[in-house]
């Protein structure tokens, strides 16, 4: 059998179809924030997020692993204590994310979690000792200046500062997710790096569930439902993606998640975002591009050196 080769010249690779999956992942991903959004505005509180996504997700992402080779075999794990801590960083991450959703409008939300490229580069310099150099510190500074622009500090109708803080708590703790993903993804199949985090976040929604739980409308079911179908299929698409396509090439159109909320905001909450979020979602998006563009072409390099670092 021929095998498939694209443009690159890289067998199995697709780029066009790569990209096509990450869009539909960010098509996916937008419409879980916007209906979590609207599930807020009667009362759903974010641990009862966490267990509605999650659960309902996972029928779609065991569905996923059936049709992979391998099945159930892909879920397997040499190194189930480092689950554990990826699952319980990603948990404390997802529940920011989810409490910067009922506190923000949607756009000022999913703005600010698009600064996570920008502390996965101070992590990776912190915690993996890997060299920055200054273009990148200055794509770094750039975004961080996004957020000041975000915030609007002394404006007549500022943003909440509880908000804020759970976004840029919550971008933080994804970029430590990035860091436990690389690790993990040495080793470990990338099916049971995901089931495990549904199953893991399933089990600690449905124990928070008695405690923070309430009786809501059928209609706000009906979203917290749709949440996990949207978020698992998300997840698969992104998944997909890699597969078809290298990550500097498909992860730019994430960027179409914060086109999706302002299009959502507008036509479910109308809510129209300011010009300071424009503006600040102009620049935070800058950096993570140029911080994508510029791991690219490290990328290029190391594959001339004897290692190749993933940032």
């Amino acid at each position: 059998m021929a095998q498939d080769v694209t443009a690159t010249g890289k067998a199995g690779e697709d780029i066009a179809h790569g990209i096509a999956l990450r869009i539909a992942a960010a098509g996916c991903f937008s419409v879980m924030a916007a209906v979590l959004k609207l599930a807020s505005l009667d009362g759903v509180v974010a641990p009862e997020m966490l267990f509605y996504r999650a659960f309902f997700g996972l029928p779609v992402v065991l569905a996923w692993v059936l049709t992979q080779p391998g099945g159930l075999a892909g879920l397997t794990t040499r190194r189930p204590f480092a689950h554990v801590g990826r699952i319980a960083l990603g948990i404390v991450s997802i529940l920011c994310v989810f409490q910067t959703l009922t506190l923000l409008p949607l756009a000022d939300a999913t703005t600010l979690s698009f600064t996570a490229p920008i502390f996965a580069t101070l992590l990776s310099f912190l915690i993996l000792k890997e060299a920055v150099g200054p273009r990148r510190w200055a794509a770094v500074a750039v975004g961080f200046i996004g957020v000041l622009i975000v915030m609007r500090p002394g404006a007549d109708h500022a943003v909440p500062v509880e908000g804020i803080a759970f976004g840029l708590v919550a971008a933080l703790l994804t970029a430590g997710v990035t860091i436990t993903l690389r690790q993990l993804r040495d080793t470990e199949h990338v099916a049971a790096i995901v089931f495990w985090f549904f199953v893991g976040s399933s089990t600690v929604g449905a124990i928070l569930l008695p405690f923070v739980g309430h009786w809501h409308s059928p209609l706000t079911f009906a979203l917290l439902i749709g949440s996990g179908i949207a978020g698992g299929l998300a997840q698969l698409f992104m998944t997909a993606s890699l597969q078809k396509a290298p990550v500097a090439v498909v992860a730019p159109f994430d960027y179409l998640q914060i086109v999706g909320a302002i299009v959502f905001g507008w036509w479910l909450m109308s809510t129209t975002p300011t010009l300071s979020t424009l503006a600040g979602a102009a620049l935070i998006a800058s950096s993570g591009l140029y911080t994508a563009w510029r791991e690219h072409i490290r990328r290029k390099a190391a594959l001339i050196q004897p290692t190749a670092p993933l940032v």
